[in-house]
């Protein structure tokens, strides 16, 4: 909870502030829980400074914000064993209702939202570097004050991280083709069609599926569909949705309870990934459409 005082005008020219600075936070860490500890401790720092010296409050809370993110970054790469779940963005579930997701207002968050699991593969100061220059326009020699490095070696982190972005960011259009490539695999999956999902698959799809007890991965597109075939036949009920702007399912048990969120990812006619959440936790805090 928030100690701040209104009255207080530091307080008021910091609560000016909150939104963007949890933005930043929630772009650098992929969690707004995260985001808002870091929000907190920001505050925290700026009620034992003297506001006399901070001549731009903005510069010096993006300042203190950043910090403390590369922080948290930093000491999730150096203790990967955290819970799975606190590593993970949360997901936009939408319905799809045959529109693009470009043409859906509501999907806007979303098809953003899917950079979050791209920027999961940039180390932390490349991270840093590419959120607050490119997101949110932060100069160089300032960003290169927080990671305790020149303008010019900071500019170089952030280069390569776009290079990796550009090289592996997701598609923000799902197209009839794509839909149509996900709903093959579905059909096959249901008649239990070995070699019709190999069809659909990419010889190195990657499977994830985010447990209780973690991430479970198979790689493989024989593997992967032998673990389709198997549940063909099982008693779900189906829908359409855009799981962070990637078209997707969602199943329930038939007694109504979420069974899983499922997005694919489609490239060139043929699924390359797929990611499955099963974990009651993550679902039970999910805003999930109802079964049609």
């Amino acid at each position: 909870m928030s100690d701040i005082s209104p009255a207080d005008p530091v307080a008021e020219a910091f609560e000016a502030q909150r939104d963007r600075l949890h933005a930043v936070a929630h772009r650098l860490l992929g969690s707004h829980a995260d985001a808002d500890d870091v929000v907190q401790e920001a505050w925290l720092r700026l009620s034992r400074q003297d506001s006399e010296t901070i001549h731009n409050l903005a510069g010096w809370l993006t300042t203190v914000v950043g910090r403390i993110s590369l922080d948290v970054l930093r000491a999730r790469q150096a203790h990967p064993e955290a819970p799975y779940d606190d590593r993970l963005p949360e997901l936009v579930v939408t319905v799809d209702d045959g529109l693009a997701p470009e043409d859906d207002v509501a999907l806007a968050d979303s098809v953003g939202l899917a950079l979050l699991v791209v920027l999961e593969s940039l180390g932390p100061s490349e991270r840093l570097a590419f959120v607050l220059h490119d997101l949110f326009a932060v100069p160089f020699d300032e960003i290169g004050r927080i990671l305790g490095r020149s303008a010019d070696a900071t500019k170089m982190l952030a280069s390569r991280a776009r290079r990796k972005v550009r090289a592996t960011e997701r598609p923000t259009a799902v197209g009839r083709e794509q839909r149509a490539v996900v709903q093959a695999f579905l059909a096959a999956a249901r008649r239990g069609d070995f070699e019709g999902l190999l069809r659909v698959l990419d010889p190195d799809v990657r499977l994830t599926v985010d447990t209780p007890g973690g991430a479970v991965v198979t790689l493989g597109a024989t593997e992967v569909a032998a673990g389709a075939r198997l549940s063909a036949g099982a008693a779900v009920r189906g829908r359409a949705v855009f799981v962070d702007g990637l078209p997707g399912i969602v199943a329930w048990r038939e007694d109504g309870t979420p069974l899983s969120v499922t997005a694919f990812t489609v490239a060139d006619g043929r699924i390359t990934g797929i990611s499955i959440v099963v974990d009651p936790a993550r679902l039970a805090a999910m805003d999930l459409p109802d079964p049609e």
